[in-house]
Parts: C-alpha cells; sequence; structure tokens
C-alpha cells in the first residue's frame, strides 16, 4: 500500500444492482469489471486480474460479517471477485476466505454459498473481551503500542501489542480486501483501512474500549502499517451495494432504519483514498436524512462514542499508506445503468 496506483479511486454505479434489498447478478457483474477496468486501464477483465494476480500464488478475501443481516459481504460481490481471480490463473484451492471469528463467518452464512473448493479461514474462534490469545497469531508480526484495557499492565507484552493473523503471515501471499460502506460508532467510518486493522491483528478493543477511551484515529494506521499487512494487501473493493449511515457496526433491528442502497462500488489499491471518498458519501448520505457530518456528530441513542474519529484516514496518509489529500484524488466515477 497504497500499491501500484496510488491516489486513484475508481466509483461504479449501477441502479439495478439492487431491486427490492436483492442484489442482482448481473449488474454487480458488470459493475466489478468496469471497475477493474477503468482502475487498471486493461484491455480486457482478464488482463485486469492478472496485473495483480499470476498462476501459483494464494489469495486470500477478506469479508465482513459485522453488520449482519442488513450489510455484509454479498454471495454476488464474492462470486465474481473469485471468478475474476480463476480467470487470472489462481486455481480455487489456492484461493482463502477469510474472517477473523469462525462463529460469525458460519452465523453469515457465508460458507452456504462459497464456491467448492475455495478454503475457509479464520484467527479465533469467537469473540471475546479481552483479546489476548494466540492460537491463531503469528508471534513474529505485531504491532507495539503503548495503551492497553484498563486493568492490564504495560510490562505485559501481549496487552500492548496486536498481532497479526497467521492467515496474512502464513497462509496467502496477497491479499483482496472486500470492504463495505459503513459507520463505526469509534472511528466514524468503517471501510477498507478498518476492515483491515481490526480484522487482520488480535488485541483490538483496546482502541475503543469505552465511550472515552477511544484511539481508533491512532490505532487503525499503526495496524495497517503492520509490514506484512500493507505489503500483502494489493487491491481493495467496496461493495456500497447497501451503506448503513449511523449506528454501526454492530446491528440492532432498530438501525435498520440507517440502511440504504447506494448502489455503488469502488475499486482501489490505495486504502487512504478510497475511504476518503467513503467518507464523502457516508456523509452525503447522512446529511441527506437530516444528520450532522461524522466528524462533527455527538453521541445519540445509536452511537454512544463521545466523538467518533475519521481521522485515521488523515493519519494513514501522513504514515504514507495512500493519499489523503482530496485534491490529488484520481476520482473516476461511472454510471452503467
Amino acid at each position: 500500500m497504497p500499491g501500484l496506483l496510488p491516489g486513484r479511486v475508481v466509483r461504479v454505479e449501477h441502479s439495478g444492482s439492487i431491486i427490492s434489498g436483492v442484489y442482482q447478478r448481473e449488474p454487480v457483474q458488470q459493475m466489478i469489471r468496469r471497475g477493474m477496468l477503468e482502475l487498471t486501464g486493461a484491455s480486457d477483465p482478464v488482463e485486469a486480474w492478472r496485473i495483480f494476480f499470476q498462476p501459483g500464488e494464494v489469495v486470500g478475501l477478506k469479508l465482513n460479517p459485522v453488520s449482519r443481516p442488513y450489510v455484509i459481504s454479498a454471495p454476488e460481490v464474492v462470486h465474481e471477485i473469485i471468478a475474476g481471480l480463476e480467470s487470472a490463473g489462481i486455481k480455487r484451492k489456492d484461493i482463502v476466505v477469510y474472517d477473523r471469528y469462525k462463529v460469525e463467518f458460519y452465523r453469515a452464512g457465508f460458507d452456504k454459498w462459497l464456491p467448492e473448493g475455495v478454503r475457509i479461514s479464520y484467527a479465533a474462534e469467537q469473540y471475546d473481551d479481552i483479546q489476548h490469545g494466540m492460537a491463531g497469531y503469528d508471534p513474529d508480526h505485531y504491532l507495539d503500542m503503548q495503551l492497553t484495557l484498563p486493568g492490564f499492565d504495560l510490562s505485559n507484552d501481549r496487552a500492548r501489542r496486536s498481532y497479526a493473523a497467521r492467515f496474512i503471515t502464513k497462509e496467502v501471499d496477497k491479499l483482496v480486501n472486500l470492504c463495505l460502506l459503513k459507520h463505526h460508532q469509534s472511528a466514524g467510518l468503517t471501510n477498507a483501512l478498518k476492515n483491515l486493522s481490526h480484522g487482520l491483528v488480535n488485541n483490538v478493543s483496546r482502541s475503543h474500549s469505552s465511550p472515552m477511551l477511544n484511539a481508533c484515529g491512532s490505532f487503525i494506521p499503526a495496524a495497517v502499517s503492520i509490514p506484512v499487512i500493507r505489503n500483502k494487501t494489493v487491491l481493495h473493493i467496496c461493495d456500497a451495494v447497501k451503506g448503513l449511515a449511523h449506528g454501526g457496526p454492530v446491528m440492532n433491528p432498530n438501525r435498520q432504519r440507517y440502511v440504504w442502497e447506494h448502489k455503488t462500488m469502488m475499486f482501489s489499491t490505495d486504502p487512504v483514498a478510497m475511504d476518503r471518498i467513503a467518507l464523502e458519501e457516508l456523509d452525503a448520505r447522512r446529511v441527506a436524512i437530516g444528520m450532522k457530518r461524522v466528524a462533527e456528530a455527538t453521541m445519540d441513542a445509536d452511537s454512544q462514542f463521545v466523538r467518533m474519529q475519521p481521522e485515521h484516514i488523515d493519519i494513514a496518509g501522513a504514515l504514507g499508506l495512500g493519499v489523503s489529500d482530496r485534491k490529488k484524488i484520481d476520482l473516476r466515477s461511472f454510471r452503467l445503468g
């Protein structure tokens, strides 16, 4: 990161991508193929995928089940990404689909529609409050930050470190980051950067352990800067066919009113530039429904943190993970239907 094309973000919209709450396979396929072509400048979709992936590589695909059942990774999107990888010569047995918690992966039903032969991986069995377990994590790859959960001492290595999942350190050569457009109560936005920072390492609860103890602004870019994460993540695809404007990421039926059909996808090698555009889109939706922009909002019944921290985007830019300056971002927008 920021990859082959720093600052470039391709935005593709299709009015037929979702109908009555149901993703439509052919429009989604058209969006992904057009997005990959416009991102890379390739002459055909196969060439576009081959720019990033070569036969013999093992490729990971990071999904997102957290806002189930309303805004989660969709089979129509995942199937087309897998088809793209296969067109580049990646064998199905060399495609590994991942989320951090096994229980969440299966509760989201991802296993029920994944193509036969694709492998599944996870870092931990299920969520726990402390998150210091090491079973699925690599002791050689970590972020050391002088921040712990309340009650733990900085002399405790596991309390002040976040270790990268063995999935990213040992199991795959490259990663496709499939993120969603969602509000997050502590980070403001959960999109490309946060899908990596809180999905690929342990001990993340310390980054937002209470409404007042919120360090997402610094934790997210620091975690994504772990070299093995930064170097292996080559492509970011944002599924914004549906979005979540407020109350994220964990959902309850009352927050369903914040879900909207955005009918858009985005493509980039630069997670910072993508998140900058994603924040614009999220803010536009919030303003349209009478809410304040993320950076101006305070806590309410559906967002319990004193202040959200979308500044993780600018900090990530300052760390060299991508382009955060809006004036330097090359946004290319297309409407297919």
